[in-house]
């Protein structure tokens, strides 16, 4: 299989949705007016100096004659609603809207203004235009940069060596650079006031806060804080008043104006990660918390409204409420963004919409259905997701596993003691799960295997385990291996102690077990039942391979195995298992004849996954050594090797097969890699022995080019100018490539003709003289057309028909060179019509003669022993017999022609009928066999 890039499901950044949103009120330009006088007894400049001078308030849009441009300001309680565009209808359907190009590596800081879109990674910023294209790239930090704030035509980043740089957007220049001491003023918050033209808040690890004029370079205002470190700043609706967020849980309200405190807030859950307020009317503050609790604070009665217990199961990344609505946009370290209102009683919020993936990279991933559209994933962090291929709206959350669900919800997420462990390997089919469960997992290190509801997207009412184990857990025995029927009925799971039981998927009762007491005397590594239900497949540890029967459990096959096996792989439609081996070799077992039918060796690290292709041509393989093969098994070669950044810990592969999905150690997301052959011209030849794959990045979901491996566009090219011959050996029956329009209805044209004749002859209008002749005289009159006898001659010109036609001459020319190659071609390019019209003008009384029919018999003869165009030659001479059979019989020397045209026609059908027997007596006895 060859790959190409494709896109990334069920991943998110953990800070890439909460912070940096676009800010609703325009942000300054930096002037170059004078600079504003001191405040007056140490207080901070009133922000009238930061109005512009021509006399107007807020919203004016008049400018002073010779100053550059200077956004005007409003208040956020005079804010109108934005009007609707792409973010709203982000936020409306929660889809994604534009996708970036990828950068080389993780954004580690993200801010937006009204054009442009900020990331930075490591030292260096980028500047995005159309949320697609870097259009700008800030290169002046030595260290990596850990804050951003948009500033009109300006940037402001601050990296972790306490430097501020102040960038001109345009031209990338820097602006101004300022050094801090981390000593005294380690910055550790950043925001820009409303209405504060040309300023900056700065919050430390100290505790102080500075308020700064970027345009002259002067410390305006220091206030001495709280002793504790700033985590947080954010604007209230109200000028001047400004929300702190310290590393201690308290939140101050200040009044930047005055220097003074309004409001004090304390939270139990430690330091603050994100404030937001709302601007619908309400005077509710929302604050984020590194334990996932979100507190809502009324502002007017200054108390705690309410709590949102565990809106994420990690800490709170970003907030940020809707502008003139009561929405609430979160998103955390939990891979997940959810959309919460606030329309009920009580000020709490619901939540309204949710994306999420998983919060621990997934350890198994499965194509669930038939129409290769769902992808059902297991991750590190107990829960099992379905992930949709067609749109992120359509994806499910299965939930976590839990001994009792009950209990853990009374106890709640963080408390709860009864979650199961995470989930190692899974099994589900489609039949019946309208009907009860049809999912079954085991857990890591764990004997009890979950039932799982794929339509009621929750884990479901079994718990399979031995009877003897339903009162204790043991701890040195788990469930190692599960498959399913593909009638959704049984469950059938390998333990590590080498048992094997089967379960009623619809009641959970314990079926048997196979052996008397066990099946191997090692761990079970794999399990697998056939697509009919008559064999049960099992491996064990000791190199043991068993063949079962499914009802009666008896033993029917065992062999022993060149190594360990690590997992096994049924392909149900061919009977193909696939079997991975500890020594990093794979093996292509024939369930029928139960042999070994390939070999494949090549990995050099421990086989993770495997999965076949649709129609069991490739068998696709993983391995620790970051490389992902693909093994065609008609050939028994490798068809397609690449290396990958991390090793793929799972595969499959699209019912379709269309999509390989994988994923990756260490990786949140699921990658798609799209299958190259079924669009685009691609070479399957075998890889050399000495073959070095080449290193792939991960896919995406933004569009990129597709990634060639070194040679596919030679291969390409050599395979697009590759000719097929005429006929591919001589003893081969070549058809030709005409349409059966061509040859087909040659006896049937005047059957053809009849049909097609018009019941009355076409009548053509009388064409009147461009000049109408008149009659002389002093009244001008037009001359009556002359009603006369048709003066066109009746008498047909024989001379016309007497011309020789090229198919003729060339005919006749064939019976001195016998190359009758040019009349063959020629008469392919004809017409049925025409056709019969070259055949009808070969006799005498058509103007030919009986030299010219003897030439082509011998043309006809020449096709029938190189064994091409098979069906033209029956056709011409069906239709040259039909008209000239009373000729033939007639004349000795066409009679011995046609006699030896016979036998050789008998002979080639003869050898075709028994061709077409043989074919006819295998596909028979490969029907048979296989039921």
């Amino acid at each position: 299989m060859v790959h190409t890039r494709s896109r990334r499901l069920a991943e998110r950044s953990a800070g890439g949705f909460g912070g940096g949103a676009p800010c609703e009120q325009p942000c300054c330009s930096l002037g170059r007016s004078s600079p504003e006088p001191a405040a007056p007894h140490g207080r901070p400049p009133s922000p009238a100096a930061a109005r512009p001078r021509d006399g107007r308030g807020p919203g004016g849009g008049r400018q002073r004659a010779g100053a550059e441009l200077q956004l005007d300001f409003h208040t956020c309680e005079d804010a109108p609603s934005p009007p609707a565009g792409p973010q709203q209808s982000e936020v409306k359907k929660l889809g994604i809207v534009a996708v970036s190009n990828a950068l080389p590596q993780d954004i580690t800081c993200l801010a937006a203004d009204r054009m442009l879109i900020f990331a930075s990674y490591d030292n260096i910023l980028h500047a995005f235009a159309r949320n697609k294209e870097v259009v700008h790239t800030y290169g002046g930090h030595k260290a990596r940069i850990h804050l951003l704030q948009p500033f009109g035509d300006h940037v402001i980043s601050v990296d972790v060596d306490n430097i501020l740089i102040v960038w001109n957007i345009q031209s990338e220049e820097e602006y101004l650079q300022v050094d801090f001491d981390k000593a005294t003023f380690a910055v550790s918050a950043i925001l820009h006031p409303s209405t504060y033209l040309n300023k900056i808040l700065l919050g430390s690890e100290q505790g102080s806060l500075q308020l700064w004029n970027i345009r002259s370079n002067k410390l305006l205002y220091s206030f001495p804080g709280w002793h504790l470190a700033v985590t947080t700043l954010e604007q209230a609706p109200a000028v001047d008043v400004v929300a702190v967020g310290l590393v201690s849980g308290h939140i101050i309200v200040h009044n930047i104006k005055f220097d003074e405190t309004l409001m004090k807030f304390q939270q139990d859950w430690g330091p603050i990660t994100a404030i937001s307020f709302r601007t619908d009317g309400h005077p509710i503050m929302a604050a984020g918390s590194p334990v996932g609790h979100i507190a809502l604070w009324d502002l007017e009665e200054k108390k705690l409204m309410c709590q949102m217990q565990d809106a994420h199961s990690t800490a709170i990344a970003g907030m940020s409420f809707v502008p003139g609505e009561p929405l609430l946009i979160t998103n955390g370290a939990d891979n997940a963004i959810r959309v919460w209102i606030f329309d009920g009683p009580g000020g709490t919020g619901r939540i309204l919409r949710s994306r999420m993936g998983h919060s621990a990279p997934p350890t198994k991933i499965k194509y669930h259905g038939h129409n290769g559209e769902q992808i059902l994933s297991a991750g590190q962090d107990g829960t099992l997701q379905s992930f949709s291929t067609v749109h992120e709206k359509f994806n499910k959350s299965l939930g976590r596993g839990s001994i009792n669900k009950k209990k853990s919800k009374k106890k709640g997420l963080k408390l709860d003691t009864m979650v199961l462990p995470p989930i190692t390997v899974f099994a589900s089919e489609v039949a019946h799960q309208s009907d009860w469960d049809n999912i079954v997992a085991c857990h890591q290190g764990y004997i009890t295997c979950t039932t799982w509801n794929y339509q009621k997207t929750s884990m479901g009412a079994h718990k399979l385990r031995p009877e003897e184990f339903s009162k204790h857990k043991p701890i040195d025995i788990y469930a190692t291996a599960v498959d399913m029927t593909s009638c959704g009925n049984f469950a059938v799971i390998g333990l590590s102690t080498g048992r094997v039981d089967v379960y009623n998927m619809q009641s959970g009762i314990h079926r048997g077990l196979y052996g008397k007491e066990r099946a191997h005397e090692g761990a079970i590594r794999g399990v697998a039942v056939d697509g009919l239900n008559q064999l049960v497949i099992t491996a064990g540890s000791e190199g043991l391979i068993k063949f079962w029967k499914f009802k009666t459990k008896d033993l029917v096959y065992s062999t022993e195995l060149s190594s360990s096996p690590s997992g096994l792989l049924l392909h149900r439609d061919s009977g193909i298992l696939g079997i991975a081996f500890d020594d990093f070799s794979i093996n292509a077992l024939d369930i029928e004849t139960r042999k070994i039918v390939r070999t494949f060796s090549g990995h050099h690290g421990r086989i993770n996954d495997m999965t076949f292709s649709p129609d069991g041509r490739w068998l696709i393989t993983s391995s620790m050594d970051c490389t992902i093969k693909t093994w065609d098994l008609p050939s028994g070669c490798l068809i397609d090797c690449f290396l990958v950044d991390s090793a793929a810990v799972s595969l499959t592969m699209s019912p379709t097969g269309d999509f390989l999905a994988s994923t990756h150690v260490d990786d949140l997301g699921i990658y798609l890699w799209s299958n190259r052959s079924l669009y685009s011209l691609v070479s399957l030849r075998p890889l050399p022995a000495d073959y070095e794959p080449s290193v792939v990045t991960c896919p995406s979901t933004c569009p990129m080019q597709d990634v060639d491996v070194a040679g596919d566009e030679e291969t390409c090219d050599e395979m697009i100018e590759y000719v097929s011959p005429e006929q591919l050996g001589e003893q081969l029956v070549t058809l030709s490539s005409l349409p059966e329009s061509r040859w087909k209805n040659l006896l049937s044209l005047d059957i053809i003709k009849k049909k097609n004749k018009p019941r009355e002859p076409p009548k053509v209008p009388k064409s009147a003289p461009f000049f109408i002749p008149t009659v002389p005289g002093l009244i001008p009159r037009y001359i009556a057309p002359e009603e006369g006898s048709d003066t066109q001659s009746k008498v047909v010109n024989l001379g016309v028909l007497a011309q020789k036609s090229d198919f003729y001459i060339q005919l006749e020319e064939a019976l001195s060179t016998n190359e009758y190659t040019a009349p063959l071609r020629l008469l392919k390019s004809l017409g049925p019509s025409n056709i019969e019209i070259e055949l009808r003008g070969l006799a005498p009384e058509g103007g030919g003669s009986m030299e010219v029919m003897l030439s082509f018999l011998r043309m006809i003869e020449m096709m029938l022993h190189k064994k091409y165009n098979f069906e033209l030659a029956q056709a011409y001479l069906a239709l040259f017999l039909k008209l000239h059979l009373k000729v033939l019989s007639s004349e000795p020397n066409l009679l011995e022609e046609v006699s030896r045209l016979s036998m050789q026609l008998e002979e080639t059908w003869i050898h075709l009928r028994t061709l077409f027997s043989q074919s006819l007596c295998v596909l028979t006895y490969v029907k048979s066999a296989l039921l």
